[in-house]
Order: structure tokens, then C-alpha cells, then sequence
């Protein structure tokens, strides 16, 4: 592939089959070019953190290093890959943005360990380094309804890149990182815990890989068929809903959004913020309100598959229980290792360009859903 290849994900088409077919038609799936970059950012001891009732803050911090990365790669045209991770983002960006995004990165950390006293790693593995030990990078684009498409990859590239940035003896060289290059323009926190749409729901937070000599492709593909067989459709499982939401108005909120943004809290700015927030609950009965909202629900990320299943869905306990069976099963076989967490709510943080179609929010389980776990997993792999 040639190295003008910046608009290599832009030009992916998307695919609109259902999801646990596409995981095993392997022509879908493309290499990701070799001169790209994966960026990892992680919240050190989030764990702790979580146990500490720092949960909402570690998802947006997380947040927020998406944020900072998709800003400058939006200001050059070009779009890149994301996964949310709940404590942490995984980006997958072209040369021309790879250096820009990490000074910004690295500035952000510098601020979130000086206002929340939090370690956010961020490292960069190039995809060649990936490839020269003989890891796969395959990535291909999803869609399940609308306009909403979400990076889909098999192989244990990113995977390999995570162990590398966590690793000890990983060092990332000191950037240069001038004040403007942090731009957190869109990031939102305004929307309470949001309790699933009918009331004998619970919220499952999920995490799935395959186990080691596993054909990942088909291990994924029975996960999500599993899934797909008990929940049903990916509509029936998300767990944000419009009836649900709540808008946060309280000046703790927007102080924390505001902090996390600048750094420091402006009194004019903080009331320009709150007024703001009182005027959203006129906005969303507006009918172009109500129509942010239902594409807010289209736009919920709530699957994530970046090498590893990672999924939030809501149904009632005797489907949670009837999916533990199957894919106890399939860890019986040596199929995969998984681990699932269960809370009565999801979180929700956003990204917000513009209110009409440029939005995306992440979701997570309360109590830090993704982040217990993955603590659950680690465990599991450890004793295998």
C-alpha cells in the first residue's frame, strides 16, 4: 500500500450484514497499512480508582483523550479508528496526525495527574513493529442500523500493542507539548445514570477473547450469534433509551466538564455553562431535540471489537443467566475466556460536533462496568 494512505479508513466501505456473519467473511477485512500508528491511552490503577467512587471521572477522562485525539484528526479531514474502553481509548491514526495527537495526549496527562491526582498512559506502537513479530491487524467497518459505523478488528495486533505500552519498561520520549494543541471542544458529561429502558432490566457489561490456538473469527461469531439468539437485535439490547435520560443540571457537573477541559473553573463561564444546561431542557422537547435524542440512541457506542468483544446490553436476568451457559460452554471447549459484570445502570459520556448528525456517546456500565470486568478476565488468563 502506497504511503499516501491517510483516507485508507475514510474509504472502507461499510458493511450492513449482520454482524456474526461478517466477523468470518475474511475478504471484508483489510490490513491496516504498515506506516499507520495504534495510540493507546490507560488510566493507571483505575481499578482503585473505581473502588473509590471515581467511576464516572475515570470514564471521562477516557473520554476525553478520544476527544483530544478526534479534534485534530477532524481539523486535517481525516477520520481514524477509535475503540472506548471505559478507562482508556485505542486510536489507530496515519503518520500525519500520529505526532500531533501525542503531544496533545501528553499534555492531557500532565493536567488530569495535577486535577485528579489519576496516571493516564498514553504510548504509540507503529504498525510495522505490529507486523514484524507476526501479529494480524485486520480491520473492516460495521454498521447495524442508520448511519452509524464502528471499526471492527480481528487479530492480536492491538492486543500486543497494549502489553507493549503497560509493559514496565515501556518509555514514551518527552514531546514538546504546547498549550493549543489541547482542544476538548465537544466533550460532554450532561446526562445522569441512565436506568435501563424497562424496569425488570439489569445492564451487562461484557468482555470476550478468544483463548489462545482459537480461530478468533469463529469464536467471535458464536459469542455474537449467542447474543444476538438471547437478546435479540442489537435494538432490543441497547440500553440507553430516550425515555431513560436525565439531564444533569447541577454546577458539580458542568464544573467537573469545565475543569476537565481548561483545566481551571471560570465563574462567568460556569454560569454561561449552567444557563446553557437549564436551556437543553427546553431544547429536547423542540422537535429538533426530540430528533437529537432518538439519534443519540443510534449513536450510543455500546460494541466495541477491537481484537476482543466488548459489549453493554440490558435484558432481564434469566437472559444473562442463559448467556453465561452458552459461553461457559464455549469456554469449556477452549473456545474463549470471558468475564461479565452486572450493575441496575449504564453511564454515559459524549462527544458532541454538532447537535444534528456529528455526535457520538460512550457507554458504560455503572460502577465501572468494564473496567471490573476486565479485572475479572485478567484473572482468567492468569490460571489458564
Amino acid at each position: 500500500m502506497s504511503d499516501n494512505n491517510e483516507q485508507f479508513y475514510s474509504r472502507l466501505p461499510v458493511n450492513r450484514i449482520a454482524l456474526s456473519d461478517l466477523l468470518t467473511e475474511d475478504h471484508l477485512f483489510y490490513n491496516v497499512p504498515g506506516n499507520w500508528h495504534v495510540i493507546i491511552t490507560d488510566i493507571k490503577s483505575s481499578t482503585s480508582a473505581i473502588r473509590n467512587g471515581l467511576h464516572e471521572t475515570v470514564n471521562l477522562i477516557a473520554t476525553g483523550s478520544i476527544v483530544a485525539v478526534l479534534n485534530i484528526s477532524y481539523k486535517v479531514n481525516i477520520s481514524v479508528p477509535f475503540f472506548f474502553g471505559g478507562d482508556g481509548a485505542t486510536f489507530i491514526v496515519p503518520p500525519s496526525v500520529v505526532d500531533t495527537a501525542m503531544r496533545a495526549l501528553q499534555l492531557y496527562r500532565k493536567n488530569m495527574r495535577r486535577d485528579y491526582d489519576l496516571e493516564l498512559r498514553a504510548g504509540t506502537v507503529p504498525v510495522k513493529a505490529i507486523y514484524a513479530l507476526g501479529h494480524e491487524l485486520k480491520i473492516t467497518k460495521f454498521s447495524s442500523s442508520g448511519n452509524f459505523a464502528i471499526p471492527i478488528i480481528l487479530g492480536d495486533g492491538l492486543n500486543y500493542a497494549e502489553k507493549v505500552i503497560k509493559g514496565e519498561d515501556y518509555q514514551l520520549g518527552e514531546l514538546e507539548a504546547p498549550d493549543h494543541e489541547l482542544d476538548l471542544t465537544g466533550m460532554m458529561c450532561r446526562w445522569d445514570k441512565v436506568k435501563p429502558p424497562e424496569n425488570n432490566f439489569e445492564v451487562v457489561t461484557l468482555l470476550a477473547i478468544a483463548a489462545e490456538g482459537a480461530r478468533q473469527s469463529t469464536a467471535y461469531k458464536k459469542v455474537i450469534s449467542a447474543i444476538d439468539e438471547i437478546y435479540g437485535m442489537p435494538q432490543k439490547r441497547q440500553p440507553i433509551s430516550v425515555a431513560k435520560l436525565k439531564l444533569k443540571s447541577t454546577y458539580t457537573a458542568i464544573m467537573q466538564e469545565m475543569r476537565m477541559k481548561s483545566g481551571n473553573v471560570k465563574m462567568f463561564k460556569l454560569i454561561q455553562d449552567w444557563f446553557t444546561a437549564l436551556l437543553g431542557f427546553i431544547y429536547f422537547r423542540t422537535q429538533n431535540g426530540k430528533n437529537y435524542l432518538s439519534r443519540l440512541v443510534e449513536m450510543s457506542d455500546t460494541l466495541v471489537v477491537d481484537g476482543k468483544i466488548n459489549t453493554v446490553i440490558t435484558g432481564t436476568a434469566q437472559q444473562r443467566l442463559l448467556l453465561q451457559e452458552a459461553l461457559n460452554a464455549l469456554e469449556e471447549v477452549g473456545e474463549i475466556r470471558y468475564a461479565l459484570y452486572v450493575s441496575n445502570e449504564s453511564v454515559m459520556s459524549c462527544y458532541v460536533r454538532d447537535l444534528k448528525d456529528d455526535h457520538i456517546h460512550f457507554v458504560d456500565g455503572a460502577e465501572g462496568g468494564y473496567t471490573k470486568a476486565a479485572g475479572v478476565l485478567k484473572l482468567k488468563m492468569k490460571k489458564v
